[in-house]
């Protein structure tokens, strides 16, 4: 198997992922355990798997007071309000709403990179920026009008989560240009680890987990092992080989797996108004990051 196909494989898998969680995590909360729960042992074991890796393997440290502080912004918004807007807006809204409002992480990156960054902003890209916060909007305004409070506060989370995760994607760039990958995550994971820790560690004592059934187990195993560290690893191993272009343009399959899985075991149903609004979001993340894209042999 050539370079380019093995990196189109493992980016494929890493959306299979990701679109496969927004299910999961349904199925075990709020039933078997709370959304802040499942984000300590998510957040903690990955904590500790990065951290031995980084130690035994980089053996290298984030070094100097700017550094450092970035560091620490990158975990708030790239680990700890992430999780916790993501997981506790998935627990409120459908696993749809939630998949497609996700996929303006892009937008959202563009806004704060022209902000902090000072990058010029085309009137393709302010355009793309309208269409994608309208099909947004009228996403929102549907969940509030014809469903429940509910999925009007969980979409709004998970807006929020996009928001500081898009923040997060500019905050991290200087550091991932002068330290490995696995420091800098090691770092942000062990900072989100102590800030999530206050939230959920209730929720991680409450459960009876003696009558948690087969299925449950092997979905915390999945969101540990797969969704954080696999997933993580592979996009990792891909970006040595793709454009970050490339591995950017396979969020917008994440909603689309995500809206067939969630279909497929009867958690969620997708209607026309909602194919129209997403078509709306896809229009605009389109146009706003619309760049050549490649795979480099290596």
């Amino acid at each position: 198997m050539n370079k380019q196909l093995q990196v189109h494989g493992a980016l494929f898998l890493v959306a299979l992922i990701y679109g496969s969680n927004y299910s999961i995590a349904k199925a075990v909360m709020p039933a078997y355990m709370g959304p802040f729960g499942l984000i300590v042992i998510r957040v903690v074991s990955a904590a500790i798997f990065f951290g031995i890796f980084t130690r035994l393997v980089t053996r290298e440290k984030i070094v100097g007071w700017n550094d450092n502080l970035r560091a620490i912004l990158c975990g708030v918004t790239g680990v700890a309000i992430n999780q916790l807007c993501f997981f506790a807006g998935l627990n409120l809204t459908a696993p749809i709403n939630a998949a497609l409002l996700m996929v303006i992480v892009p937008v959202v990156v563009l806004v704060f990179s022209a902000i902090l960054l000072r990058e010029r902003i085309s009137k393709r890209k302010v355009a793309g920026i309208a269409l994608a916060f309208l099909g947004a909007f009228l996403l929102i305004y549907t969940s509030s009008s014809e469903h429940t409070t509910g999925n009007l506060w969980g979409d709004l989370l998970i807006i929020l989560n996009a928001t500081s995760f898009g923040l997060y994607l500019v905050l991290v760039k200087p550091l991932m240009q002068k330290y490995n990958a696995f420091t800098v995550v090691s770092r942000i994971f062990t900072v989100g680890a102590v800030i999530v820790l206050p939230f959920g560690w209730q929720q991680v004592l409450e459960p009876d987990y003696s009558s948690f059934p087969d299925s449950i187990w092997w979905s915390l195993v999945f969101m540990v092992i797969a969704v954080t560290i696999i997933a993580y690893l592979f996009n990792t191993w891909a970006l040595r080989y793709a454009n970050p272009s490339l591995v950017g343009a396979y969020i917008y399959l994440q909603p689309v797996l995500a809206i067939v899985i969630a279909i497929g075991v009867g958690r969620d149903v997708f209607t026309l108004e909602k194919a129209l609004y997403a078509l709306f979001i896809f229009a605009g993340v389109y146009l706003v990051s619309r760049t050549r894209q490649a795979v480099t042999e290596g």
